[in-house]
């Protein structure tokens, strides 16, 4: 299939499945005679792949090393879950810093009189030293 196929097969786009082939996170497709790329039902399902680990948030080095684990039969689940669980733990930290902007931007926008005149203590916070 070509590259218009596969994408539409695999949920990945085109420019996309371009960009992973150039960061080597697929190998390069195989070209027809006239130069276009042609994909199998293999490139397709690591494309799934790769398209589900970044609906998860995962990274590109990190879909990397699932990859290889993907493809290791000799892998441990362990190796599989520390990584998940490296991930979730940074994840729990990014929503705890997340929550707290939003609980200092919620409290200055409680703060905030909204209305026509100038003094802002959103903008007043944001000028601090």
């Amino acid at each position: 299939m070509n590259i218009g196929e596969a994408a539409l097969a695999s949920g990945v786009s085109a420019k996309m499945i371009r960009y992973y082939e150039s960061v080597a996170l697929i190998t390069p497709a195989n070209r027809s005679d006239a130069g276009y790329r042609r994909y199998d039902e293999s490139d397709v399902q690591i494309l799934r792949f790769i398209r589900h680990s970044r609906d998860l948030g995962f990274s590109i080095d990190r879909i990397r090393t699932l990859l290889a684990l993907w493809r290791d039969r000799g892998r441990k689940s362990a190796d599989v879950k520390a990584l998940a669980q490296q991930y979730i733990g940074e994840l729990e930290s990014d929503i705890r810093k997340l929550e707290a902007i939003r609980g200092q931007l919620k409290h200055l926008a409680d703060c905030c009189g909204g209305d026509n005149r100038p003094d802002c203590p959103i903008l007043d916070k944001l000028a601090e030293k």
